[in-house]
């Protein structure tokens, strides 16, 4: 049985067949560790000399934008992330300043640190990030972890945290934004609510009523700054494309890419279904190679299958077109919908994604798990086909 919030974002099937250990992830805070891996090329690159600062930044009970945003409010320095790690985990990551300014010194708060490794001559990007390897207990699982061994047989599912875990509305937010109903998208990301979220359900549902806004925004927590924004945006100019187009650009650019994994997702379903060969490539396939470059298959290359991220460039000639357009016709979705003239800003022309994961140095010992994944994989899809939970984020996910 697939468990409701699996199918809400686009998962339906399991890629393995062996039944799952059951327990409980995130019991406490050091029970989940994740830590970035940069390439070698790029360590060799961080000197002790000038240039753009690199941190370490380590936290916990925080995700990365807020973050960094707290950074920037007690330092006024922005920095850059290789990529996103959410709160309810213990984080290890890279950052780097986009100038050559001000250096921070370390410090620290109840909720994350920060300490500058070097420099280097021109700033990081998320390429110079080749991975990320996790430590992960599993409290109280029905039968040994030990016991799964197909870690090179999982689909490379875009995770829960991609959608907003307990909450997942970032892709109904995206959807709405490609339809133009900017309506849709203030009402969707002030009064979703969800069985597996309740906090604050009794405030979105207020929050239903756009009439009560004023008498509201003082209600709204810090940690539902986005919301405040919007609610903020809408009493001073009651324009729900503005309110929309005030969030941060970051912000925005995700939504819309929550909708394209949520298509992703589906894609993979329904091709697995259908029997195609998702872990070995074809003739015809398009492939990335271990550089991450993209290109034709080749025989006897190193290649790993991708598949299509719809956009506005999206290449019809692969195998998947025909469940891709299927899955379209019935978002009623088109791949021009990609494509912004009044916000151009989050357009996004699409692209590939493995469609496997590549999963190495993996190991359990007293139901602990360790294991590396390559750059943009989520460790969450890996734990739910050793686990199978049928209450996922009941079970921490």
């Amino acid at each position: 049985m697939i468990p409701k919030i699996d199918t809400d974002i686009g998962i339906s099937i399991y890629s393995t067949s062996t039944d799952g250990c059951g327990g409980k992830i995130r019991q406490n805070a050091e029970d989940f560790l994740v830590s970035e891996i940069l390439s070698d090329k790029t360590m060799s690159l961080i000197k002790q000399n000038d240039g753009y600062a690199v941190y370490k930044l380590k936290k916990q009970n925080i995700d990365t934008n807020h973050a960094l945003k707290d950074i920037f409010n007690k330092t006024g320095i922005r920095l850059k992330s290789l990529g996103l790690k959410d709160a309810s985990a213990i984080t290890e990551q890279y950052v780097c300043s986009m100038k050559k300014s001000k250096i921070i010194q370390n410090f620290s708060t109840k909720k994350f640190s920060i300490e500058k490794v070097g420099f280097v001559k021109k700033p990081l990007t998320k390429k110079d990030m080749i991975g990320n390897h996790f430590t992960i207990k599993i409290s109280e699982p029905t039968s040994s972890p030990s016991q799964f061994n197909d870690y090179d047989k999982i689909l490379n599912f875009h995770g829960y945290q991609r959608f907003g875990s307990s909450r997942p509305v970032t892709h109904l937010v995206g959807k709405s934004i490609l339809q133009r109903n900017f309506p849709e998208a203030v009402r969707l990301l002030l009064s979703f609510t969800s069985e597996h979220d309740s906090r604050n359900t009794d405030l979105r549902k207020r929050l239903a009523d756009e009439s009560s806004f004023k008498k509201l925004v003082s209600e709204i927590p810090p940690q539902m700054d986005l919301e405040k924004i919007v609610v903020s945006e809408m009493i001073n100019h009651n324009d729900h494309f503005k309110a929309i187009r005030a969030l941060p650009l970051s912000i925005r650019r995700f939504f819309v890419q929550s909708y394209q994994s949520f298509i992703f997702n589906r894609t993979l379903c329904l091709a697995f279904e259908n029997d195609e060969e998702l872990f070995t490539p074809q003739d015809g396939d398009v492939c990335f190679d271990k550089n991450g470059i993209l290109g034709k298959y080749e025989n006897g290359l190193d290649q790993n299958l991708s598949i299509p991220l719809v956009g506005y460039s999206y290449y019809k000639k692969t195998r998947f077109h025909y469940y891709i357009s299927q899955i379209l016709q019935d978002e009623e979705i088109t791949t021009k919908d990609f494509y912004f003239k009044e916000i151009q800003e989050v357009s996004n022309e699409g692209g590939y994604r493995n469609s496997s994961i590549h999963c190495t140095n993996y190991s359990v010992k007293d139901n602990i798990i360790s294991f590396s994944l390559s750059r943009g994989s989520f460790a969450t899809i890996l734990l739910r086909e050793i686990m199978k939970p049928t209450d996922p984020i009941g079970s921490g996910f």
